[in-house]
């Protein structure tokens, strides 16, 4: 095996390495010259659209079809886009791999997933009446320049609304480029314009001359940092200065006479001008180096190096990483290197191995990191095994060592060594790997396709395969030309042991193409109703999805459903939808109460519900405040139950209502009092209060309010009155319906004892006991006496002088001896 330092060149005092990761990328015939070619970031895909400004040689017209091209770093065909919507002014990708493909007219295509499908939106702006002229992008935006020198900005691709920057000064733009908004102090999007001499700084609210004098500069670049700027003089030289224009840190001179086709940034230390068949790597302090090739390259930078496509191969240029030229550099006595080579002298079972280890002991666990690190920024396999080889050596020697790095670099090289390979060429570096992250890359394999690998990986790396399997099953849908039965068969099958698996994605795929029979048989696989009711409600299976609804038990998703189909469906589709279902007819009328009384109505007169209709109208007609308006409502809900049978007691209340409404009127407008509203009882309680006596009487004989009840009314409302005289009178009466005990208890509530006292002779159906206890509470001890020697009862007769003696009841000595005398008259009596 070769030297790992063979492809190493020393610019300045640091190294640099050419490391070519693919050969015979592009066919021969394909001219890269006539291309504008752009590429990913990670190692991604490269997409190539031929440059309308150059002349072509004839092709037929079959060929003079244009497209846009997207390949992979080893040359494969990821996917042709067909091309007739314009001229391209701008073709850039954003960090998660999304193609962006901007025409003169403002119209920007964002292709998602490498298979030509693609959402689109336009800059506005005034990107149409002026043109594009060219773009800048970043990792997750771009800048457009219009042929006025205006430039809109774009910050993000998944929610676009571009804005117009600051206004720039008027003249030719020679060069441009941009420092992304993670790189500002503004944290906005900040464009650098090389008009005249100088560079203006344009961000979104002001334009900045920075007052250089050299100009014009042909190429304008910034480092992948934000913290430097590269200009190119008209005279060939190269500028490195800080990206605040502060201090000119080094220059060089190229001495050519033409201007460079490509300037891009190498990482953030060093500069890569390529003309059309020569690169010059231009290092720290103005040191650099050059390579030649055959044909046309192409500059893609990355974020630790820059990618040079050419036919015949695809190349990486980057800084040697530190822990590798610590290791490998020609002369090394680091730990790591001497480790490398006893390892190496293990396997030749010589025993300066042994020398070696002893040599480096008190480093030996830097060494095993630095040989770790060093594994992970090699691209050649035998060099990642031999550092392994040499750390696995090193780990055994000491006695306590932590092999999580050693192990998980070891999967990460397995990983990275996979999607390498040519016919996946994704030529991803452990740095870049590291920032775009496992679950990224498993996306971009998705979106080529490969779906075997991405799977491996994923189980390798223990990370969830959902998306992997969905994507496959969506794009099953999409593109298999086999019976909608088999495909559905196939990707249960394939998926049934599979948990977590969303199948309304895959029946949203399919509905999108057009399968709606197959939507609907994927959905019913899918566990989660709130999943499935959605797509079902997009695809107009409205009853379905109001079953699924049901059959979850969510309340709050059957209401959903419900909503959508009120408004979507007339009232009487809407009324036949809920006849069979009874929950959903329920939730319709719990929630119609008390939002919307007018589909409830419509809801009982559809289900021939007569009384909850009538009583609907009737807490209506108590809610208006005219009376001819609560008279014909009443008629209406009498109207609606008077046809049945069944409800004859409701008719006759309603009408009952009708009459005593009128009453009610009548007496309002003769008292002046409110009455509207009361019932019968309440109107008879107030018409006896107001001393409305012969009114109260016609209302009892209207209504045939029972005898014992308008009684009992009475007593209440005299009571509340304190109307005692009409209470005497009543009194006169020699019966009473409701009994003479309610107005003795009414009355000792009102606190009117004398006259409660005068109704206890009256019950006579009541027990002595129960009398001496009503005298009593009126505080008439003797009488309470004279009604227990009635009775002749002693014991009521010794309580009652108790009560006396201890000053109950008023009466005092008087009482007492009365009450003694009536003791001795009972018991001299035995």
């Amino acid at each position: 095996m070769s030297n790992p330092t063979a492809d190493w060149d020393k610019v300045g005092d640091r190294f640099y390495r050419r490391v070519q990761l693919y050969t015979a990328v592009f066919d021969q015939d394909l001219e890269l010259d006539n291309y504008v070619v752009a590429g990913a970031p990670y190692g991604g895909a490269l997409a190539l659209y031929r440059n309308d400004e150059k002349l072509q040689t004839y092709r037929s017209s079959q060929a003079t079809k244009s497209s846009i091209d997207i390949y992979s770093c080893a040359g494969k065909l990821i996917r042709r886009i067909n091309w007739d919507k314009g001229s391209i002014k701008g073709l850039g990708w954003s960090e998660d791999e999304k193609l962006l493909v901007v025409t003169e007219d403002g119209t920007v295509r964002c292709y998602y997933d490498l298979q030509g499908d693609f959402t689109q939106f336009s800059l506005g702006n005034g990107a149409e009446e002026h043109g594009v002229k060219s773009c800048r992008f970043w990792s997750t935006g771009f800048v457009a320049l219009l042929s006025n020198n205006h430039l809109v900005a774009l910050q993000r691709y998944d929610e676009p609304r571009p804005k117009l920057l600051a206004s720039p000064p008027e003249g030719k733009v020679h060069s441009w480029t941009l420092i992304p908004p993670a790189y500002t102090l503004s944290r906005s999007v900040e464009v650098l314009l090389a008009i005249g001499p100088t560079i203006h700084v344009i961000d979104a609210s002001e334009s900045d001359d920075r007052m250089l004098q050299n100009g014009p500069f042909t190429h304008t670049s910034v480092s992948p940092n934000g913290r430097f700027v590269a200009l190119y003089t008209e005279d060939g030289k190269v500028w490195v200065i800080s990206s605040d224009f502060q201090n000119k840190l080094s220059e060089y001179d190229s001495k050519a006479r033409t201007v460079p086709q490509d300037v891009e940034w190498c990482g953030n230390n060093s500069v890569v001008l390529a003309w059309e068949d020569e690169v010059h790597m231009v290092g720290p302090n103005g040191a650099a180096s050059k390579y030649f090739y055959d044909g046309r390259v192409h500059l893609v930078a990355d974020l630790d190096g820059v990618r040079v496509i050419s036919n015949d191969a695809c190349e990486f240029l980057q800084k040697v990483p530190d822990v590798t030229e610590d290791v490998f550099r020609i002369g090394s006595t680091s730990p790591a290197s001497v480790l490398l080579d006893a390892a190496d002298q293990l396997e030749k079972q010589s025993p300066k191995a042994d020398d070696n280890i002893q040599l480096i002991r008190s480093n030996l666990a830097e060494a095993v990191d630095t040989c770790v690190k060093a594994a992970g920024n090699e691209f050649s396999i035998h060099w990642q095994k031999q550092l392994l080889r040499a750390a696995s050596f090193g780990k055994s020697v000491l006695d306590l060592y932590n092999s999580d790095d050693f192990v998980d670099m070891c999967e990460t090289l397995r990983v990275l060594n996979a999607v390498r390979y040519y016919q996946i060429g994704l030529p991803i570096s452990y740095d870049q790997f590291i920032r775009l992250t496992p679950e990224k890359l498993i996306q971009r394999l998705i979106n080529r396709h490969e779906y075997l690998l991405a799977l491996r990986i994923s189980e390798y790396l223990r990370l969830s395969p959902d998306n992997i399997y969905i994507h496959w099953a969506s794009q099953k849908v999409r593109h298999s030309t086999e019976p909608e039965d088999a495909i559905c068969r196939t990707i249960v099958q394939k998926l049934a042991n599979k948990r977590a698996i969303s199948f309304e994605a895959i029946a949203r795929a399919a509905y999108d193409e057009g399968r709606a029979r197959l939507a609907t048989e994927l959905l019913n696989h899918e566990p989660r109703a709130a999943k499935q009711v959605p797509l079902l409600l997009s695809m107009e299976e409205d009853e379905l999805a109001l079953d699924k609804a049901l059959e979850s038990g969510d309340t709050d998703l059957v209401v959903f459903v419900l909503l959508g189909l009120k408004h979507k469906l007339p009232l009487a589709s809407f009324f036949r939808v809920l006849t069979p279902r009874p929950t959903a007819a329920a939730l319709v009328e719990s929630s119609a109460r008390v939002a919307d009384t007018d589909l409830l109505k419509d809801l009982y007169y559809q289900d021939d519900r007569r009384l909850d209709g009538a009583n609907l109208i009737l807490a209506d007609a108590l809610g208006q405040t005219g009376l001819q308006a609560r008279l014909d409502k009443l008629k209406l809900a009498s109207k609606l139950v008077h046809d049945s049978r069944e409800h004859g007691l409701e008719a006759k209340s309603l009408d009952d209502a009708g009459r005593l409404l009128k009453m009610q009127d009548a007496f309002e407008k003769d008292t002046g009092e409110s009455f509207t509203g009361l019932s019968v009882h309440d109107t008879i309680h107030t018409l006896t209060r107001l001393g409305y006596a012969s009114r109260a009487k016609r209302v009892q004989t209207e209504f045939k309010v029972p005898e014992k009840a308008f009684w009992w009314l009475r007593l209440r409302a005299l009571v509340t009155k304190r109307d005692w005289s009409e209470i005497e009178e009543m009194g006169r009466n020699r019966k009473s319906p409701i009994g003479w005990e309610p107005f003795f208890t009414a009355l000792l509530s009102a606190g009117n004892a004398k006259l409660a006292s005068s109704f206890i002779p009256k019950c006579t159906t009541l027990p002595p006991a129960d009398r001496i206890e009503m005298w009593v509470k009126c505080g008439q001890l003797v009488k309470a006496g004279e009604e227990a020697l009635k009775a002749r009862d002693v014991e009521a007769l010794e309580g009652l002088r108790g009560k006396a003696a201890a000053g109950a009841g008023g009466g005092g000595a008087t009482a007492v001896a009365e009450l003694e005398r009536m003791v001795a008259q009972v018991k001299g009596g035995k």
